[in-house]
């Protein structure tokens, strides 16, 4: 009995120490925020559409650093004239990982800070525009169902500060995606090496 016991402890001590291995040092984070995403199908409905696609490096462990591009379009036709809104992004972002099991809700799961700067934009037509210096900044957190893939929400607060015929704007948006962490060399020797 003994045995089997101290062979479940070493297991489980395994298990948690490559389940925090997409958060090393070398490893790759793709994937995207799909903000909204809604079709109108009656007459006078909106459509929305919302993706932001990411990349971004793990420089150690629980800090990334990567870019964003961000997509989002609005149209709706009301009395036969079609309003269209589009927002666009590209910059670069960083992602602090709180590695404290007190401050983790599920041990598959990880809180995150994220912050962006770039080139944003908001354009109406026959509206108001704003383009510039876009900033975000807010928490997240990621449920991985997999070892390498994870479910993310993001609550983020946003701010664009440029020209156009409206100087500011901002919102508070939440994103909901998914992000797939990819073993960098040294992790994927070190798992290789593991399992010999």
């Amino acid at each position: 009995m003994k045995k089997i016991v101290g062979a479940l402890i070493i297991l489980c001590l395994f298990a948690a120490e490559k389940s925090n291995a997409q958060l090393e040092r070398g490893n790759a984070i793709v994937g995207a925020d799909v903000a909204n995403f809604n079709i109108g199908l009656k007459k006078g409905s909106q459509t929305h559409i919302s993706i932001t696609p990411k990349a971004a490096w793990m420089l150690n462990s629980n800090l990334a650093v990567g870019g964003y591009v961000d997509f989002d379009l609005v149209s709706q036709k009301i009395a036969g004239t079609t309003y269209t809104s589009t927002a666009y992004g590209i910059g670069a972002l960083a992602r602090y990982y709180i590695n404290d099991p007190r401050v983790n809700i599920l041990r598959s799961g990880r809180w995150f800070f994220e912050g962006n700067a770039g080139f944003e934009g908001t354009n109406v037509k026959n509206g108001n525009s704003t383009n510039g210096l876009g900033l975000g900044i807010g928490p997240g957190y990621a449920y991985f169902i997999t070892k390498n893939i994870a479910f993310e929400g993001l609550l983020k607060f946003n701010e664009n500060v440029g020209f156009g015929n409206t100087t500011s704007t901002s919102d508070l948006n939440l994103g909901l995606g998914f992000q797939i962490y990819l073993p960098g060399r040294a992790t994927a020797n070190r798992i290789s090496n593991d399992v010999k």
